[in-house]
């Protein structure tokens, strides 16, 4: 059960200010709710499963070998989030259009085509690898992971654009960075 809350509680707080929730934001303006939802979900949950399969992998290896993988993958997330929380430049989200009038399965498989090119070495799917790693629970971790993701979808489909002004993203994407930095510290130390 810990590995499924921790799996939740740092992908959620990775995801809440990552550009795939801008995305799933533009593809709400552009798209109906409903099919944006299922297209993101599903996109997530390919990309869960790779992060659990990848963090399975690792813990084959020797423990001291896995704590420095763990280390790695949590030292990278914790660069990239950093990095991009300390940015002068501030993403911004296209202008709302109309809303396109698409049949459901296309705009389902447009967001599921955007979102699955994302995610692809994102934060989130660095951590699942290395919680995965971690507590060796992938069942668990996969499942943490893809339902923080699908919590943070649904805020994003629910609430729209008015979402992304009112969260200081900046600050969520350092305390995440830091958080990883620590577990990624956490991990190194094992290695020694």
């Amino acid at each position: 059960m810990l590995a499924f809350i921790t799996a939740f509680a740092v992908v959620f707080l990775v995801e809440l200010p990552d550009k795939t929730m801008v995305a799933t934001l533009v593809l709400t303006t552009r798209y109906r709710g409903w099919p944006v939802f299922v297209g993101v979900i599903s996109a997530f949950a390919v990309q869960t499963v790779v992060g659990a399969a990848f963090g399975s992998a690792i813990t084959l290896l020797p423990d001291r070998l896995v704590a420095g993988i763990v280390a790695v993958l949590f030292g990278v997330g914790a660069f990239f989030l950093l990095k991009e929380g300390f940015s002068r430049d501030e993403d911004s989200a296209d202008e709302a259009g109309t809303r396109a009038d698409v049949p459901f399965w296309r705009a389902a498989l447009t967001s599921f085509g955007v979102l699955f090119a994302a995610e692809w070495g994102d934060a989130s799917q660095l951590a699942t690898a290395g919680i995965t790693a971690r507590y060796g629970a992938p069942l668990m971790v996969g499942l943490g992971a893809w339902l923080a993701l699908v919590a943070v979808a649904g805020l994003a489909v629910l609430v729209g654009r008015k979402l992304a002004g009112r969260l200081p993203t900046h600050w969520i994407q350092r305390v995440a960075g830091v958080i990883f930095a620590v577990f990624g510290v956490i991990a190194l130390t094992q290695v020694f």
